[in-house]
C-alpha cells in the first residue's frame, strides 16, 4: 500500500507542483487550501506525512501543528515557509513540527525530507501501554531505556519524549563521550544522507530534550555541548 502525503498549502500552483512530483515518486496525495480543512484531513485520513504551509487562511500552520500534537497525532510534519526569520522556524519546531523547508525549494531536497521522515516512522517500534522500568538497559546510573516500548526512564520514571527525542538520546547515549556535529546528527538521527542544509532543528531538539531529562537544563549533565564541535552524552 502506497504512502500518503497531505499537502496543506493555499497557493494552488504550489499544490499542483507538489502533487505532481510526489505522485511521480509513488506517493498518494491529499490536498487542502486552508488550515481548518488541513487539520480535518490530517485527523480523519491519517496520512503518512504532512507538508504544512505556515501562512494559511482560516487557521495558521502553527495552529494546525499545535492542534495535531494536542490531539495525540504523531504524523511527521514538514513546514513549508517563505519566511527567513529564525523565530518562525524555531516556533514551528517547538510546537511539534519535525522539520522545515524554505521556499523556493528544490524538488530533490523536498523529496529527501519526505522520504527520511516517512522512513523514520516506519523504523519506530509500536507503542506499548504502561511501560515498566524493570526491563530497561542502563544508559547511566540514573537513565534507563526500554527498547521494546521505546521509553526512556529517569530515576525510575518514564519521560514523555517524542519519537525524535527518543531516537536522539538513544543515539548519543549508545556512544558516551563521542562528540557529534549537527550535520552528523542530521544524517544519523534525522536520516538525511549527506545533509548540508540548515541544522537549526538539531539545536531545537536538543533544547527540548534537555528540558525533559536534565535537572537543570541550563547546566546539562546528560546531553552536553562541546563548543564549536557538537553534542555528546556524558552522564
Amino acid at each position: 500500500m502506497g504512502k500518503t502525503v497531505l499537502i496543506v498549502e493555499d497557493e494552488q500552483s504550489i499544490v499542483d507542483i507538489l502533487s505532481f512530483n510526489l505522485t511521480k515518486e509513488g506517493y498518494d496525495t491529499l490536498e487542502a487550501l486552508d488550515g481548518p480543512t488541513g487539520l480535518q484531513l490530517a485527523l480523519e485520513q491519517n496520512p503518512d506525512l504532512v507538508l504544512l504551509d505556515l501562512m494559511l487562511p482560516g487557521m495558521s500552520g502553527f495552529d494546525v501543528c499545535q492542534k495535531l500534537r494536542q490531539a495525540g497525532s504523531l504524523v511527521p510534519i514538514v513546514m513549508l515557509t517563505a519566511r527567513e526569520e529564525e523565530d518562525d522556524k524555531v516556533r514551528g519546531l517547538e510546537l511539534g513540527a519535525d522539520d522545515y523547508i524554505t521556499k523556493p525549494f528544490k524538488n530533490r531536497e523536498l523529496m529527501a525530507r519526505v522520504k527520511a521522515n516517512i522512513r523514520r516512522v516506519g523504523m519506530a517500534p509500536a507503542a506499548v501501554p504502561a511501560p515498566q522500568p524493570e526491563a530497561g538497559a542502563p544508559l547511566g546510573e540514573r537513565v534507563q531505556v526500554d527498547e521494546e516500548r521505546a521509553t526512556i526512564f529517569k530515576d525510575g520514571a518514564p519521560l514523555d519524549l517524542t519519537q525524535r527525542e527518543y531516537d536522539l538520546i538513544r543515539f548519543l547515549a549508545a556512544r558516551p563521550g563521542k562528540i557529534f556535529s549537527r550535520e552528523a546528527l542530521m544524517e544519523h538521527v534525522w536520516n538525511y544522507e549527506g545533509y548540508v542544509g540548515d541544522v537549526r532543528a538539531v539545536d531545537v531538539a536538543i533544547r527540548r530534550l534537555r528540558e525533559k531529562i536534565e535537572d537543570d537544563p541550563a547546566n546539562p549533565a546528560f546531553i552536553k555541548t562541546k563548543r564549536g564541535m557538537g553534542y555528546y552524552f556524558g552522564e
